[in-house]
């Protein structure tokens, strides 16, 4: 409990890590959200940075505590430290702790100014199992154009943490973590324009994503007629 031991001792002062897991299934783009116990406020799974810990590593253990997943793809893209944050986090803080049963004593600590660091990942979210946590009783896949107010500012983080996942889906070929080894070109443009939230033009985009150089196209997908059947693909070596 947070009366018994000094957060001083577990974590880095004024330093949180929050995560924007977006979840991909059957084309559809959504966000796990975690609600405060006793409380109607929502917010991203995050959590402090351990004093024997890299901040990559907080991150990573904040994502497995909360949907079980290791080695997947997780990005560090912004630093959120704007002073005005503090002044909603005193109040909004004390609110939700007090809806928890936490007296200020015991979270006086968190009232202080600190910043966070977001990062983001992208995952198929049917493979998830969901923990919410000792602070949270329940969680939930919520669609990215239907999000509810957040606490704090997290719904800038999510903006932010989508943008940059757009950005960087050619770079980084994340889009690539939510399919199987072969797949055709219609499956791979679902998934693009999920994520960037259009349609595609099928012609461009094929020519846009062979003109990148990284697919090997190895063989037909029978399903009917030869002349019908589209090209399998997969990422080169």
């Amino acid at each position: 409990m947070l009366s018994k031991i000094n957060p001083s001792e577990l974590w880095l002062p004024g330093i949180s890590v929050d995560c924007v897991i977006f979840g991909f299934h059957e084309n559809q783009l959504k966000v796990l959200l975690l609600k405060f116990i006793k409380s109607p406020v929502w917010a991203l799974p995050g959590g402090f940075v351990g004093l024997e810990e890299d901040v990559d590593q907080a991150a990573a253990r904040v994502l497995y505590e909360r949907t079980g997943l290791t080695d997947i793809f997780l990005e560090q893209f912004y630093t959120f430290g704007d002073l005005a944050r503090n002044y909603r986090a005193t109040e909004e803080h004390r609110d939700v702790n007090t809806a928890m049963g936490r007296s200020e004593d015991e979270v006086s600590w968190l009232s202080k100014r600190y910043i966070t660091i977001g990062y983001y990942a992208l995952v198929d979210y049917s493979k998830v199992v969901v923990n919410p946590g000792d602070i949270s009783d329940k969680a939930e896949w919520v669609d990215v154009a239907s999000l509810p107010k957040l606490f704090l500012d997290h719904n800038r983080i999510v903006i932010k943490a989508l943008d940059s996942l757009r950005k960087s889906l050619d770079e980084k070929l994340i889009a690539f973590e939510l399919l199987a080894e072969t797949f055709t070109m219609s499956e791979l443009q679902v998934v693009y324009e999920t994520i960037l939230g259009k349609r595609l033009v099928r012609t461009n985009f094929q020519r846009k994503i062979l003109s990148l150089d990284i697919l090997d196209r190895i063989e037909k997908k029978y399903s009917g007629g030869a002349h019908k059947a589209p090209y399998l693909y997969r990422l080169k070596p």
